[in-house]
């Protein structure tokens, strides 16, 4: 019997001060990277897809963004104007799909 599957991850890129597309607020917003992992018998092998997106603090609305995107906002939040920096991507909970 094999088992496989997959198993999510989800990190927190950067905290970004951005104006909300659905709220108006200028609110925090994180941004975040989301890992879906094939498994065999447990163990995460390759990752399968990879989605980025942005999320209100204020509001909850969460906003997909592309790859070249998420690298420019990351870059803005380590040094550049406007963003508060935050070293390097800190792992939170798996989630299960």
């Amino acid at each position: 019997m094999i088992i496989f599957g997959t198993k999510g991850y989800l990190y927190q890129l950067a905290i970004l001060t951005l104006v909300c597309a659905q709220c108006g607020n200028p609110a925090a917003h994180t941004l975040r990277k989301r890992v879906t992992k094939f498994t065999l018998f447990f163990v995460p092998l390759f990752p399968v897809s990879t989605k980025y997106a942005t999320q209100c603090t204020f509001c909850g609305t969460e906003n997909k963004v592309t790859a070249e995107q998420a690298e420019q906002l990351q870059a803005q939040a380590a040094g550049g104007p406007g963003g508060q920096g935050h070293g390097r991507p800190h792992p939170q909970q798996p989630y299960q799909s």
